[in-house]
């Protein structure tokens, strides 16, 4: 018992380490979106030009504006 009484809190103060700080977090999450977003940038990069060389079209075509609506605007019931 004296023996769980003395290796409790040891363990207790091994497992309380520093935890970084926001500042560390916040660097470190910012290097990891940067990261993930040049990734992007560069395989949409090559799929442009892998695109380009099998002689598609450059860019997308906007697409056609919205038709109009099917039903008529509700009346004032006058």
């Amino acid at each position: 018992m004296r023996i769980a009484a003395l290796v409790l809190p040891l363990l207790l103060l091994a497992g309380c380490k520093d935890e970084p700080k926001f500042d560390e977090r916040f660097d470190k999450a910012a290097k990891e979106v940067e990261a993930r977003a040049q990734a992007m940038d560069a395989d949409i990069a090559a799929a442009d030009k892998a695109a380009r060389d099998a002689g598609e079209e450059g860019p997308a075509k906007a697409l056609p504006s919205a038709p109009l609506p099917a039903n008529p605007p509700p009346s004032s019931g006058e």
